[in-house]
């Protein structure tokens, strides 16, 4: 049993909500290459481990949490950037092996964007999604009415069970609007890429309805959120042999800031903070 095993033992029911299980999966596989649609003020790429080469893409970024020193932030869209950018340039080479969506709400772009994304992958690649599990009806529209707001994300999740049935999809019931799992990709497919359009058009007449028919756990392909159960949706070695404890160590220091570590230092000495 791994450290993460033991620190989560406990998780049953619900499960951890959807930031605590990205910090596990970090912890897990200790990606070399990661990348996330959608910064915002950053708290989601907090859970990075230090020797992550990081980038994010935001239109408007606003971090305001502290991100490790690796981290490349790109100011612009995710069409604008995988434009621009080659992400095999970007990483040196590496392969990515782990991907955040969590951009635009609205199925089309999250599409787009996993479309990009996979372009880089390959088969060993994990890519997350977020908000795949409508809360309601409400929520789950294409324009924002509620302060809980998913979109229509669950939307891409039809479509690549659909389209795609050679990629492992399943959505993690993890609070509060479930993430989904994405592995066994192939970056030589261009099946969603060549009929984007179709799809697109299709899906947009798709009702809520048709999930809100008591089907939605198995049109979602839905799993429980707890650690375990995700965790046997991963790879199962990471891709780092680094020693996770210095690594969440470098972290924590990161996290607290330079003067607020050296006086935590000297208060576990025995000293008083600011002594």
């Amino acid at each position: 049993m791994t450290l993460v095993d033991k620190a989560f033992v406990w998780c049953n029911g619900p499960g951890p909500v959807y930031l605590d299980v990205i910090d596990l999966v970090h912890q897990h596989l200790l990606p070399r290459t990661y990348i996330e649609i959608g910064v915002s003020t950053g708290r989601s790429m907090t859970r990075t481990l230090p020797g992550t080469d990081c980038i994010g893409v935001d239109p408007d970024p606003r971090p305001v949490f502290p991100v490790g020193k690796s981290t490349r932030i790109f100011n612009q869209t995710s069409d604008d950037f995988f434009a621009q950018h080659d992400l095999g340039e970007l990483f040196a080479g590496l392969p990515l092996d782990l991907a955040f969506i969590d951009g635009m709400h609205q199925f089309e772009f999250a599409l787009r964007d996993f479309i990009n994304v996979e372009r880089a992958a390959n088969s060993d690649t994990t890519v997350l999604i977020h908000d795949c599990l409508p809360i309601d009806e409400a929520s789950a529209q294409r324009e924002k009415s509620t302060h809980q707001w998913t979109g229509d994300i669950w939307r891409l999740v039809l479509i690549l069970r659909a389209w795609r049935p050679d990629l492992e999809v399943h959505v993690a019931d993890s609070p509060p609007s479930g993430l989904g799992i994405v592995r066994n990709l192939d970056s030589s497919s261009t099946v969603l890429s060549d009929h984007y359009d179709e799809i697109v058009k299709h899906y947009f007449d798709v009702p809520y309805s048709s999930l809100d028919d008591g089907t939605m756990f198995e049109q979602l392909n839905r799993v429980p959120g707890d650690w375990p159960a995700v965790r046997d949706l991963l790879p199962r070695r990471p891709f780092r042999t680094d020693n996770l404890d210095r690594l969440k160590s470098e972290r924590l220091r990161r996290s607290l800031g330079p003067s607020v570590s050296r006086s935590l230092k000297r208060s576990i000495k025995g000293g008083r903070p600011g002594q």
